[in-house]
């Protein structure tokens, strides 16, 4: 049965940000993935600017080897900053100054092995403490009306529950997933019973699939803990989910808004094209460069 109760707000986001981003080589050989662009903001700012609607103010990076790119992309640029003031360049100088807003602070630490998305979460363990947090994976651009931890933020506070998002897929893509199986609560909202890992089309309990974007009560790390390895050694966060949900509830929802796979390339080139269209500096010039040159080369 589901319970609703008073919770403690959102304080904290872990950002797991250690993979090697290999499908993009040569282009991260030196830089991380989570630095490519969408437009002009690289995937990892989308998804602190996300944190930050929820309330999140502080911010925990899970890094690797060659991630510095990322601490100075979130550091204070105090040449940049003194060039575009002395140029007068003002708008410019006001999104170099914005990257972190006020009174949100950014804490890195390393993952010193690769084992997989579970073990870089209880990485962080000691960071969180006794307090529920978010987890945001920035492969996963998520782009609506309302940022999409903004929504699952607002059922973790009715409810008091860990919330994991999920996204409805269509026929062979399902494989591809965890998949829930659950009861409906609501339109958007399932209590969790199980997750089934890339299952086969015809054994998918249902055809939602979870993306990434988490809310955890801190009880996940004592079953992250517990956690044996999987294949390759690595810690699976599944596996501690549905240890999780055997303890207490856990909610799955249907969050409103597009998602982009910005870990494909087509799924990154998909969300430059849809979010420059929206961009109001270059929207209409790429409107028309679509419309009226690309369109013809294509017939």
């Amino acid at each position: 049965m589901m319970s609703s109760k008073k919770h403690k707000v959102l304080r904290k986001a872990i950002f797991p940000v250690a993979g090697l981003g290999s499908r993009f080589l040569p282009a991260t050989k030196a830089s991380p993935k989570e630095m490519m662009p969408v437009v002009d903001k690289p995937l990892i700012q989308y998804a602190v600017e996300e944190a930050v609607s929820a309330g999140i103010t502080e911010m925990i990076f899970v890094t690797g080897r060659a991630k510095r790119a990322i601490a100075d992309h979130f550091d204070k640029a105090y040449e940049l900053e003194h060039q575009l003031e002395k140029s007068g360049k003002k708008e410019l100088l006001k999104i170099a100054q914005g990257v972190v807003p006020k009174g949100v602070s950014c804490t890195y630490i390393r993952q010193t092995e690769a084992l997989g998305l579970g073990h870089a979460v209880l990485t962080a363990a000691h960071l969180i403490g006794d307090e529920s947090f978010a987890v945001l994976l920035a492969d996963d651009l998520i782009h609506g009306e309302t940022p999409a931890l903004k929504q699952m933020a607002e059922q973790h506070g009715f409810y008091g529950s860990s919330v994991i998002a999920v996204q409805k897929v269509s026929g062979a893509g399902i494989s591809a997933y965890g998949v829930i199986s659950g009861t409906k609560q609501g339109a958007h909202l399932y209590s969790l019973n199980g997750i089934v890992e890339k299952p086969k089309v015809e054994d998918a309990p249902s055809d939602m699939g979870v993306t990434g974007r988490y809310i955890f009560s801190p009880q996940i790390f004592d079953h992250l803990r517990a956690l044996k390895p999987g294949a390759g050694g690595e810690y699976q966060l599944t596996d501690a989910i549905q240890m999780l949900l055997m303890q207490e509830q856990v909610l799955a929802y249907q969050f409103q808004g597009t998602r982009y796979d910005c870990g494909s390339k087509i799924g990154l080139l998909r969300a430059n094209i849809e979010l420059g269209l929206e961009h109001p500096e270059i929207g209409k010039k790429l409107r028309d460069f679509l419309k009226n040159e690309l369109f013809q080369k294509l017939q």
